[in-house]
């Protein structure tokens, strides 16, 4: 008989989801621009961040 693994990965769904409204609030997104966050939001967060650096 062999043994079933159940493997429960909610907790690295709530760390995206999580990151993606910091993201966000931090940034001061718009509606639309929040949704299209939802895919793009390490763009975003390279945005903000290369402000921040000077380049």
């Amino acid at each position: 008989m062999e043994k079933i693994k159940i493997e429960n990965h909610s907790f690295s769904a709530f760390s995206w989801f999580a990151g993606w409204l910091f993201t966000i609030g931090f940034l001061h997104l718009t509606f639309w621009n929040g949704v299209l966050a939802i895919v793009l939001w390490p763009y975003f967060v390279g945005l903000a961040v290369s402000a921040f650096v000077g380049r």
